[in-house]
C-alpha cells in the first residue's frame, strides 16, 4: 500500500441506531460474549487502519458501550435520520460531514455494520487495498449464493411452482453463471463517493468476495441462533489453524 495512502484521514462510521424491531437492542445484545458491535469495534481497532472510528447513534446507552470498547460517540444521530426510512447512506453522510467540520479533512470513509462479528481485520486491509489499487471510488463485501439463482422457483397463492427461469430447467448447474450477493460486513469508499452518493451497485465499486462460511445476514431470532453456532464454529477452526 502506498505510503500517501496511510497518511490520508481515514475513518470508520458504524451505524447503530436504538429502534431495532425484529431483535431488540440488537447492537448492545450480548453475542458470543460481547456485546454485538464491539466485535465490528474491535476488528476496526485491531486493522489500525483509522484514525477514528465513529458510532452514529440515537441511544445513549448504545453511545456508552461503543465508547468502553473504544469507539468514538461525538454526537446523537438527528432523530430523522433514525427512523425505519433513514438509509444507510444518508447516515453516513452526516456522520462525514459532522467529522469533515470537527476533526478535519477525510480521504476514506469505511461504513462497518455493528451487526458483523464475522468481520476481520485484514479483510477491511484487503477491501481497502482492492479500492485503491483499482482506482475505483467503492470496495464493498460480496458472498457467492450456495445455490444457482437460475434455477430458483416461484410458488403463487394457489401452491402452483414454476421456475423463474424454466430455459435453464435442464441446464447443468456447472454451466450457470456464479452470482453473488451483499455480504452485509462493510464499504469502503471514498469521501466525494459519500458526499455524492454514489450507488455501490455499479462501475464505481469493486466487490471483495468473501467465503459463504464467514457471511451470515442477522436480521431475526433465527438468525442470530445460526450466526451463534457459525461464529463459534468459525472462530475455533480460526485457532486451530
Amino acid at each position: 500500500m502506498s505510503q500517501q495512502y496511510d497518511e490520508r484521514m481515514k475513518i470508520a462510521v458504524i451505524p447503530a441506531r436504538g429502534g431495532s424491531k425484529r431483535i431488540p437492542r440488537k447492537n448492545i445484545k450480548n453475542f458470543c460474549g460481547k456485546p454485538m458491535i464491539a466485535w465490528s469495534i474491535e476488528a476496526a481497532k485491531a486493522s489500525k487502519l483509522f484514525d477514528h472510528i465513529i458510532v452514529s447513534t440515537d441511544d445513549a446507552e448504545i453511545a456508552e458501550v461503543a465508547k468502553a470498547w473504544g469507539a468514538e460517540a461525538p454526537f446523537m444521530r438527528p432523530a430523522e435520520l433514525a427512523n425505519d426510512f433513514a438509509g444507510t447512506g444518508v447516515v453516513v453522510k452526516h456522520a462525514t460531514q459532522w467529522v469533515l467540520e470537527h476533526l478535519g479533512s477525510v480521504e476514506f470513509v469505511c461504513t462497518l455494520y455493528a451487526t458483523a462479528p464475522f468481520v476481520r481485520p485484514g479483510d477491511l486491509l484487503a477491501g481497502f487495498e482492492l479500492m485503491v489499487n483499482n482506482q475505483k471510488d467503492i470496495a464493498f463485501t460480496v458472498t457467492s449464493f450456495p445455490f444457482p439463482i437460475q434455477r430458483a422457483i416461484r410458488i403463487n397463492a394457489q401452491g402452483d411452482i414454476s421456475m423463474f427461469q424454466p430455459e435453464h430447467l435442464m441446464t447443468r448447474s456447472q454451466d450457470l453463471e456464479s452470482a453473488y450477493h451483499d455480504a452485509g460486513q462493510f464499504y469502503w469508499a471514498r469521501t466525494a463517493a459519500v458526499l455524492n452518493e454514489v450507488p455501490a451497485f455499479s462501475k464505481a465499486a469493486v466487490a471483495l468476495i468473501l467465503p459463504r462460511q464467514q457471511v451470515q445476514d442477522i436480521d431475526t431470532e433465527e438468525d442470530w441462533e445460526r450466526a451463534e453456532l457459525m461464529f463459534k464454529a468459525w472462530r475455533q477452526l480460526e485457532v486451530e489453524r
